[in-house]
Parts: C-alpha cells; structure tokens; sequence
C-alpha cells in the first residue's frame, strides 16, 4: 500500500476512531464524538460565526431605523416648530423608562455571567441557592430571563398608559414612530427570552453539558447583549432628544 492510499484511509478512520473513544454519559443511548463534547482546538464554531454575522444584519436594520426616526422627526419639527414632538414627549414617563431600562442593562450582566459558567462547564449550581459564587447557567439564565419577562411587563404598561392619554400608533407621527421603534426592539426582546428558554430545556434533558451547549449559551448572550446595546441607544434618542 503506497503512502497516499495509507494516508487516505487513516483520514476516513479518524471520526471513527475517535468516536469509539467519546465518553458515554449516564443514561446515553450513544456516544459523544470528542469535537461536540470540547470543539475544534484552532477552528471558530460556525454557529457563532453565522450568529455574528445575523447580528450584523440586524444592526442594519436598526440603522434604518434610526435614519427613518431622525429624517421625520427633522421634517416634523420643521412644519410644526417642534410643538408635536414636545407633546408627545411630554406624555413619556421618563422616570419609569429609566428604572425599566436598568433592569434590561443589569440582565446583562447576570446573562455574561451565565456564559462564564458555561465556559467552565457548570450547568447547575454546586452550592447553596444564595451563594452565588456557585450558580451555573442555569441560574444566572433563569435570573436574566427574569428580569428581561420584568422589562417587557414594565413596556406594556407603558403602552397602556400612553394609550389611555390618547398616544396611538393612529393619532399622530410621533406615536407612529414611538411605537414602530420601541415595538420592534420589544420583539428582538421576546425572541431572546424565547432562546433562553430553549437554552435552559436543552440543559435540563440532556445527559451531559457539552461543548455545542455552552456555544448555544455564548450566542445567545450575544444576541442578548446586542438587543441591549440597542436599547440604550434608542432609549437615549426616544426620551431625551426633544
């Protein structure tokens, strides 16, 4: 056998070799290849590489959002004198907005520290429910989908609120736009809520925290932390430019 041919068929025998040394977890009905269990020393992970890249999509769609906010804003106030814009700013609770917007920037950083158990391979806790040096991801995830199901229950009071002072997405531009823009970010907020769970389920049934859970779980917080970076910035630009 020449060397090439050897070469070949030890190339196509690796993943099985390597499968046949994988650790089987309790309760497993097959093995864990190495590279699901630990990753590729030296290859990014495609799921984060497509998730930054989803991210940089979205952050053109929020561009075009902003560009959208400011151009009608310009030409409101340029017909009305501004007189529009400061009515509709006047009916915003701005003292309630920002303690809602503390609990969305503080679920941040109970979310990173998820992810710093994650890179450690902690799941769950090792110690007692208050000590939180020892919580895992499960408990730092479970306290950031919290505190995010906290923010949009404070934004849709928010939205009755404005309602019952007669602030529609109908009534004006300003609320058109109010609305269009707080909206959409609420949904990019849902749709992270919606990942943690599915982040916490996938930790809970299976057998053995693998390498592909803590990417699942560092991907997610960068969507987390996009979705909050962007509120900031719309928060600033919605509640206190008039």
């Amino acid at each position: 056998m020449d060397n090439v041919t050897e070469s070949l068929l030890l190339y196509i025998m690796a993943p099985v070799a390597n499968s046949e040394t994988s650790a089987l977890p309790s309760g497993a009905l097959h093995k864990i290849a190495p590279a699901r269990l630990h990753g590729v020393k030296g290859r990014p992970d495609m799921l984060a590489v497509g998730v930054v890249v989803w991210l940089a999509s979205e952050l053109m769609f929020f561009a075009a959002l902003f560009a959208a906010y400011f151009t009608v804003r310009q030409v409101i106030n340029a017909s009305t004198g501004g007189e529009l814009w400061a009515s509709g700013h006047a009916l915003l609770n701005v003292p309630f907005a920002v303690a809602n917007t503390t609990i969305l920037v503080l679920s941040s950083v109970t979310c990173q520290m998820g992810v710093f158990a994650a890179e450690r391979g902690q799941a769950g806790r090792t110690g007692g429910l208050l000590n939180l040096s020892k919580w895992g991801l499960r408990e730092w995830y479970i306290l950031t989908f919290v505190m995010g199901s906290v923010f949009i229950c404070g934004q849709t009071f928010e939205y009755a609120e404005l309602y019952s002072h007669g602030l529609t997405m109908s009534s004006d531009v300003y609320g058109s736009l109010f609305y269009l823009a707080t909206g959409f970010h609420g949904i990019h907020v849902l749709g992270g809520l919606i990942a943690f769970l599915f982040i916490l389920g996938r930790t809970y049934l299976a057998k053995r925290f693998t390498h592909e859970q803590a990417v699942s779980a560092v991907v997610t917080s960068y969507y987390w932390h996009f979705v909050d970076v962007v509120w900031i910035v719309l928060f600033a630009v919605i509640y206190f430019l008039k």
